[in-house]
Formats: C-alpha cells, structure tokens, sequence
C-alpha cells in the first residue's frame, strides 16, 4: 500500500480514552489456519522442504506462507539428538506426521517418529526381566557399560553387575564392540531405561553347573549330593596301600 490509497478494513477496536481506533485487512478473508486444521487433521502423512533450522526442532513447508514445526523431541522414539544439524540441513526434502493445528496461536505441529511405532510400547515383550540376550558393547563409563540389545535400543550393565569378581575399570571388562551375555533386571518405559546384568548369567550358570550334576547323581545308584560329594572325598583321603 501506499499514501492515498483506498482499501477497505474492519474495525477491530475503538478506544475512545486515547482517540485510536484499531483496524485489520486480514479479517477480510477467511482464516487460513481454519482451513488448515480441515485440510490435515492429526495422522496426516506430508512431505515437504525444510525452509529453517534452530537449536530447538526444523520447520518444512506445508503451504505457501506456512511452515510445521518439527520439535527436536519428535525426531527420534530412540535416538539422542543434541542438534537438529546432525541430522538434517535446509533443503532437506522431510516426511512427517501431522500431531496437531493450533488456531489461535497459528502453530502447525508435526512429528518424525511418529512414522514409526514406538518401540519401547512393547519392550517389555522382546525384552522381559528375566530373559537373557547376547548384547554388544557400545561404550564404557565410571558407573558401568552401556550396550545395545537391538538397533537404537540401547541397555545399561552397572559395574556392579559385570562379574561375581571385583571389576575396577570398566574398560578393562569390555571393549566397543565386544558381545557380552546379560539379563534383563528392570525397564522402566518412562525413562526408556534398562538395567542389565552381567553377574547374573554367571550365577545361574553356575546354578545350572549344580543342576546337572545333581541330575547326574539321580542317575546312578546314589540318591543324595551328600553321598556323591562322600565319595569324592573319601578318594581324596584314602591313604595308598
């Protein structure tokens, strides 16, 4: 617009106290974030160009003038993001799922993990406590080794629970890369946290080490570990004639 111009407005405001009255061009026409919120309703798969980064999430192109934002929290169900450049750069073509629109604050929400199920939904499934996984070293720390039980599903043995024995370093226990046995003792969904250990394995492989050969007295003539364990001894004891 320029000086002298005609154009045709809606009052918004009168302030009678400080002789102002407030006037709107954009009022004229539909909202387009109205129309939006029909056009693409949560679940609504798009694509589109990145047009920004920031520190906290990316912003890719719905319409001409309208831009979704990706929250950095909505990246990755697994993967641990510092900043958005790690994975992404302007230009970038982005599918994403639409979470919401937001009229009054004119904010269109969208989210890239929710392409994908939730992993963590049924952990408790693949992993239960209890059950025992061969798991690969990803990297050592103070407080213990953390691995990965499956593709971005990362698991922590506490140096508490690496061995029976005293273990000292971490990095002295296991290397990047290394396979370890280890059980599940907790999951916690909610901090999408698994505690592992490695100690565990040992004793009840030491247990079933007992079993065994409980089972194999039970299948000779001796009927008690106290008459097997007799035997053994009184062959240690016998004086050579």
């Amino acid at each position: 617009m320029k000086v002298d111009d005609e154009v045709e407005v809606v009052v918004l405001e009168v302030d009678t106290e400080n002789r102002r009255i407030s006037l709107g061009l954009k009022q004229l026409e539909p909202n387009p974030w109205i129309t939006l919120k029909d056009t693409y309703p949560p679940g609504t798969i798009i694509e589109g160009e990145l047009t920004s980064v920031t520190e906290f999430g990316v912003f890719i192109s719905i319409e001409d003038g309208i831009d979704g934002l990706v929250h950095i929290s909505d990246f990755s169900w697994t993967k641990r993001v510092n900043h958005p450049s790690e994975l992404y750069k302007k230009g970038d073509k982005i599918r994403a799922v639409v979470l919401g629109v937001d009229i009054e604050n004119e904010r269109f929400s969208l989210g890239i993990k929710q392409l994908d199920s939730d992993p963590w939904a049924n952990i408790d499934r693949q992993f239960g406590v209890g059950t025992q996984h061969d798991v690969k070293s990803q990297k050592t720390a103070d407080f213990g080794v953390f691995v990965e039980l499956a593709p971005e599903i990362e698991g922590l043995i506490h140096i508490s629970e690496l061995s029976k024995g005293r273990v000292e370093k971490t990095e002295d226990f296991a290397k990047v890369g290394d396979i370890l046995k280890a059980e599940v003792v907790t999951i916690d969904k909610d901090a999408r946290r698994i505690g592992l250990s490695s100690k565990l394995v040992q004793l009840r492989a030491e247990k079933q080490n007992v079993d065994e050969y409980v089972q194999k007295a039970k299948s000779t003539s001796k009927t008690t570990m106290g008459d097997l364990f007799g035997e053994a001894l009184s062959s240690v004891t016998k004086k050579p004639e």
